[in-house]
């Protein structure tokens, strides 16, 4: 039976994300209601401007049973500004921005400068990916980087070249998975592929 895969459609890499999902077999659902959250395996918040989310989020009602949804395990794999909403501290964000939290970390956002400072590098993440596989091309645009984390959270993947060596961009915990780049632009799925392993568990 297909992984029914929820991804949040109020702004952002929705479609990206839905034509990696779908590439590797799973159904999608564009998530802009609360009723569209019943009956999913996991959600997907993708890549975006996070205070804009969160504020979509609260229009649309979304927010708190998105919380909830997540609270009770949902699975969910938030990239760039969806790490941001997962993460229970942010450091740079407007007076008035709320996450949806449950990731134990703090996260900086637009940690790599603006969108001129954008850039790519090899990642290798071999809890990830496996111990042999190739590294990924991650490409990081007006990304967060993960500033701390608390004892129940993994550190999967770190940057290693330039200026931003040592800095934390992958992270788990339990049913919560997030990247501070965007897989869903590079035609590599092994990111998306992980999450639905995450959902079948």
């Amino acid at each position: 039976m297909k992984s029914v895969i929820g991804v949040l459609a109020v702004q952002g890499d929705v479609r990206e994300h839905a034509r990696s999902l779908e590439s590797l077999g799973a159904t999608t659902r564009l998530v802009r209601r609360p009723e569209e959250l019943d009956g999913l395996d996991g959600i997907v918040l993708p890549g975006g401007e996070s205070t804009t989310m969160d504020k979509l989020l609260r229009a649309f009602e979304l927010r708190d049973p998105l919380r909830e949804k997540l609270r009770a395990g949902l699975p969910a794999y938030g990239s760039c500004a969806g790490m941001i909403l997962l993460a229970d501290r942010v450091l740079d964000a407007t007076a008035d921005q709320e996450t949806l939290g449950g990731l134990d970390v703090t996260v900086r956002r637009n940690a790599f400068g603006r969108q001129v400072d954008s850039f790519e590098e090899d990642l290798s993440m071999p809890e990830v990916l496996g111990e042999s596989s190739e590294p990924v091309r991650a490409v990081f645009i007006r990304a967060p980087w993960v500033e701390s984390v608390g004892p129940d959270v993994h550190v999967l993947g770190t940057v290693t070249t330039g200026p931003a060596a040592g800095r934390i961009v992958v992270v788990r915990q339990g049913n919560l998975f997030a990247t501070s780049f965007h897989p869903e632009v590079t035609g590599d799925h092994r990111i998306h592929e992980y999450f639905l392993r995450m959902t079948r568990r």
